[in-house]
């Protein structure tokens, strides 16, 4: 199956009903680590296993796969070389992300985790409007496997750690926002992802001391937190996201 075409119908599956998207980052003493964007599509597959694996290929094949951009942006070189020099600079960013792809109709599954390393949080800098780059090979926004307008919220998201504190901080782009169309499509998107949920979880090598964000939920040695928010907030309040993590000495 061609890469292309496997991100395409991971976006069929985003849209077409309620999806668990979880956002990870593992820091380790250093500072380096790795930061992950899962999605979870198994409601669709619940609804209509058999069908979507038919149209996939072999209903009753499960399909396992992992591939990186690297492997994607070869097979669309032409139509990148064609994108501009700002756009394919964006493109390369996203080059060592590694896709790994899991589908069953038996078990009623459908999971895509996008995964990258990082030296330091700060390469982390817009990394998810970074991914709706994707929407503009070959002009499709079927191109981004997390669907269309994923990371494209109107704000510019940064993440900082030194140790002692952790911040997520999401600043609205009031000049995009303002551009963007408001048309029916925008409304249909907010209806496709009025039952989806964003979850961040984040595991750092110190215990917290404490969270700005109330609703944080401690793991068990404290060195890990996951907050649940609506999708539509990611989308519309992306601020609603920011918090701040403070650590014991």
């Amino acid at each position: 199956m061609k890469l292309y075409k496997l991100l395409s119908f991971s976006f069929l599956i985003a849209t077409l009903t309620s999806c668990t998207f979880t956002e990870n980052i593992y820091i380790n003493d250093n500072g380096s680590g790795k930061f992950s964007v899962d999605m979870d599509g198994s409601a669709l597959m619940e609804m209509a296993g058999d069908q979507i694996a038919g149209q996939m290929g072999d209903a009753k094949k499960d399909l396992d796969t992992t591939f990186t951009f690297k492997q994607l942006f070869e097979e669309k070189k032409d139509s990148i070389a064609k994108l501009s020099p700002e756009t394919q600079k964006e493109l390369k960013k996203l080059e060592n992300f590694v896709v790994a792809t899991k589908m069953s109709s038996e078990k009623k599954q459908f999971l895509m985790t996008m995964t990258t390393d990082f030296k330091n949080v700060n390469e982390l800098q817009d990394i998810l409007q970074t991914l709706g780059t994707l929407q503009k090979l070959e002009g499709s926004a079927n191109a981004s496997p997390l669907g269309s307008g994923f990371g494209d919220n109107g704000s510019k998201l940064s993440y900082t750690y030194d140790g002692k504190k952790f911040t997520r901080k999401a600043v609205i782009d009031e000049q995009k926002l303002a551009a963007k169309p408001k048309d029916s499509a925008g409304d249909m998107t907010k209806m496709m992802f009025a039952s989806s949920s964003y979850i961040v979880k984040y595991h750092f090598p110190k215990k917290i001391k404490k969270v700005s964000n109330p609703n944080a939920l401690f793991s068990d040695d404290r060195k890990s937190i996951t907050i649940q928010y609506s999708f539509t907030d990611y989308m519309e309040n992306p601020d609603k996201l920011n918090f701040e993590v403070e650590f014991e000495k």
